[in-house]
């Protein structure tokens, strides 16, 4: 789009396209990386209910972690987007900067608790002795993800946002294959190696994310990319810069924190009904994942397209920018609700379930896909709409306020108290979901959120 762009030269063909052009990629990386979770679950799954289950819980200090990186990255993707709409990449490279400093904290952080203390993470998501013995290995093996993971995020988040959403997908795609092979060859003993069972797939994964990280820094520095530069250009970040990005991560961070450990205490609540359920909801939500994290991506084009005009100055352009990529990320999210439901027989088939976890497990799936529109629809306010107008705060306080007033009691008092099965505990909790799109859509007609968060740097 051109400097003399207004409401009226905007096009649904070209905007879709733009916006394909970047949730694409996008989308391709996410459903690669849930794949890579399936796959992981699918060969350990083939071991037993015991196994699925153990590995379920274990990842909670792993999906924490994510969602602290993801958080806090989103809020400089914030500022990248609207960086590189007015051209500052020297700007660009002191918030990447910024970004690697808090995620290389976060990370130690992570891997001395994996490493020190599983056990007491493990004993809040379950009650059964058997699969905290099998957690506890499969944590302190995958550990050394923690400190890969922070410094792949930051540079992966600033190549989305200057609009380069292809070259994370190849380190992605390397992942996803390297992975499958060496859990092929660790779980199950094979090309001479010992059958290591759970502890196999968190070897695999770590030595799989220590490649997707070398990759992701070859195409930043081997190949001279417009984010590469020196230590100094990352790390000379002003106070001023530094405070700005943490007022308007600060929010992100403790969004999509809570909202991690909210959902992780879904799992806690519902793997407490007992070993079967909780490896049905274990499967379910990483076959959801396929579906929902690709239609996500519509996020962050909105995210990276939205921020990068509100930068340029354009507020109005901006939101008539958003209403049309808000309506195509509802048509997509039905789509993906359809598909997930129709996958998801064969999908479950692939798991060693007994009948009563099969049943459990389709009906999960079932609800999964009727609600994943709405799911999306939020997403897209959360992540894009108003994070890229620096709206952080407000969504901070909608998402984390509905998931731990509504979502949280729902889990625990259906599942422990009332004792229901536990597809009707997940109907329950995604109740929380209808009050913060209500809420969400409030908050996007006042325009509220059309800030340029740049302005004066």
């Amino acid at each position: 789009m051109s400097s003399s762009e207004n409401l009226n030269t905007i096009k649904n063909r070209d905007l879709m396209r733009m916006m394909g052009k970047l949730a694409l990629p996008i989308a391709a990386q996410s459903l690669i990386a849930s794949s890579l979770s399936l796959i992981d679950n699918l060969m350990v799954g083939s071991l037993g209910e015991l196994e699925l289950n153990a590995v379920g819980v274990s990842v909670q200090l792993f999906f924490i972690n994510w969602m602290l990186l993801f958080g806090f990255t989103s809020g400089t993707a914030t500022f990248i987007s609207q960086f590189y709409g007015v051209g500052d990449m020297k700007s660009i490279k002191k918030t990447t900067g910024f970004g690697l400093t808090v995620a290389g904290g976060i990370g130690l952080m992570f891997f001395f608790v994996g490493m020190v203390f599983p056990e007491y993470v493990l004993r809040i998501f379950t009650r059964f002795p058997e699969v905290i013995e099998l957690g506890v290995v499969y944590i302190r093996t995958g550990a050394p993800c923690f400190l890969f993971l922070a410094i792949t995020q930051p540079f992966t988040v600033a190549l989305r946002a200057t609009q380069q959403t292809k070259l994370p997908l190849y380190a992605s795609v390397t992942a996803l294959v390297l992975n499958t092979f060496l859990n092929y060859v660790f779980i199950f003993g094979k090309f001479g190696a010992p059958a290591l069972g759970v502890q196999g797939a968190a070897l695999a994964t770590s030595i799989a994310r220590f490649v997707e990280m070398s990759i992701i820094l070859f195409i930043v520095f081997g190949r001279k990319n417009i984010v590469a530069g020196k230590l100094s250009e990352y790390f000379s970040y002003g106070k001023e810069l530094a405070m700005r990005i943490v007022k308007n991560a600060l929010p992100t961070t403790i969004n999509e924190t809570m909202w991690g450990l909210g959902t992780s205490l879904y799992v806690a609540a519902f793997a407490r009904i007992g070993i079967t359920a909780g490896a049905a909801i274990q499967a379910c939500n990483t076959i959801s994942n396929m579906f929902s994290l690709a239609a996500f991506s519509v996020g962050d084009a909105v995210l990276i397209l939205v921020g990068q005009k509100l930068g340029e100055g354009k507020p109005e352009l901006a939101y008539e920018m958003s209403k049309k990529m808000v309506v195509a990320g509802l048509i997509i999210g039905a789509i993906a609700g359809v598909g997930l439901i129709a996958a998801g027989e064969p999908l479950l088939s692939l798991f060693e379930f007994t009948e009563e976890g099969a049943d459990a497990a389709m009906k999960i799936l079932i609800i999964y896909g009727a609600l994943m529109w709405l799911n999306l629809y939020n997403g897209i306010h959360i992540t894009g709409t108003l994070r890229c107008g620096g709206d952080t705060r407000f969504a901070m306080f909608t998402e984390v306020g509905t998931v731990w007033l509504i979502g949280v009691p729902a889990a625990f008092i259906t599942s422990l108290y009332f004792g229901w099965p536990v597809y009707f505990a997940l109907l329950a909790v995604k109740s929380e979901e209808l009050v913060k799109g209500i809420i969400l859509t409030k908050r996007y007609l006042s325009k509220k959120w059309l800030n340029n968060v740049i302005k004066g740097i």
